[in-house]
């Protein structure tokens, strides 16, 4: 079992240009979509969140069942479902703003145990910002590492929701000793500052770089640097394309057996490689589709 920890959300999409454009709903947030596309690939998969009890949390819950994720986990509450509203640029870039007061997600509790089985647990996006979940988030990412559970962390950082830049920079850097696998962004990797040799040094196993369409690079404990080119395809937009790659980076790591420090310790430049061009070609599938609709393992083939 790979439990996704983080926030669900209702994304706002826009069907047209500028600022009076209709807006469309969409399921979304961080987390969400990366515990759909694990879903859709076969991974056997858990959500671990809070979420509505209004028309949109019924409806994100519903989607999660669809994909075969297992949503035994997620509290619920009164409160409404987070609203991000999307703007989508001329390359198919996606930017944000949130609706976030008193909402169901940020009230999360971090739960007394993991659900039977957990190999690893995933986390990351807004789940990690805003106050009082985020404190909830962080100690089951401790507890989760703590009890040996292969961690993955993409920060996903959405900077007009981060009050104090300087502060969660810190707090970043407190997390990489409980984490195992850290992807990021390079416009993530920017904004939080350091390199990939001072992360690794902090904790993480393997940190995982992605480019947008000139692809991903891997940078692993032992030195090594193993890159693979993004896949061409007609952008529509850019909306789950780093979930998408979260999912496709823990499925193929699930079906190798290798969701430990050990394991990734074990990965040659071949496996690397093999790894980065399956989530490049799962992104891909991502952006050639109009919001956040992951690829069936049946449209990727074998690792």
């Amino acid at each position: 079992m790979i439990v996704v920890a983080g926030e669900a959300l209702i994304d706002l999409v826009p069907q047209g240009p500028g600022a009076l454009a209709g807006l469309r709903p969409a399921l979304g947030g961080g987390p969400y979509n990366t515990a759909v596309a694990l879903g859709r690939l076969g991974s056997p998969t858990a959500f671990c969140s809070r979420t509505s009890s209004d028309a949109f949390g019924e409806a994100l819950l519903d989607g999660l069942r669809k994909a075969g994720v297992d949503v035994s986990a997620v509290q619920r509450g009164p409160e409404p479902t987070t609203l991000a509203v999307a703007t989508i640029d001329g390359n198919g870039s996606a930017a944000y703003s949130f609706y976030v007061d008193g909402t169901a997600d940020r009230l999360f509790t971090a739960p007394d145990r993991l659900p039977a089985g957990t190999r690893a647990v995933s986390f990351g996006t807004c789940s990690l910002v805003l106050e009082p979940g985020a404190s909830a988030y962080e100690n089951l990412m401790r507890t989760a590492a703590g009890q040996g559970v292969f961690t993955a962390l993409d920060p996903n950082i959405r900077a007009g929701l981060i009050p104090d830049a300087d502060a969660y920079r810190a707090r970043f850097q407190g997390w990489l000793p409980s984490v195992t696998l850290l992807k990021l962004s390079e416009e993530d990797a920017e904004w939080l500052g350091g390199t990939p040799g001072e992360w690794l040094a902090a904790g993480p196993s393997a940190v995982v770089i992605t480019r947008g369409g000139d692809g991903l690079t891997v940078f692993t404990r032992d030195g090594g640097e193993h890159s693979v080119p993004g896949e061409q395809v007609e952008v529509v937009d850019t909306i789950g394309a780093g979930d998408t790659v979260n999912a496709a980076l823990l499925h193929g790591l699930s079906a190798w057996n290798a969701l430990s420090p050990e394991a990734l310790a074990t990965l040659d430049a071949d496996a690397w490689t093999r790894l980065l061009r399956f989530a490049a070609r799962a992104a891909a599938i991502t952006c050639s589709r109009a919001g956040a609709e992951p690829p069936y393992a049946s449209e990727l083939g074998e690792l």
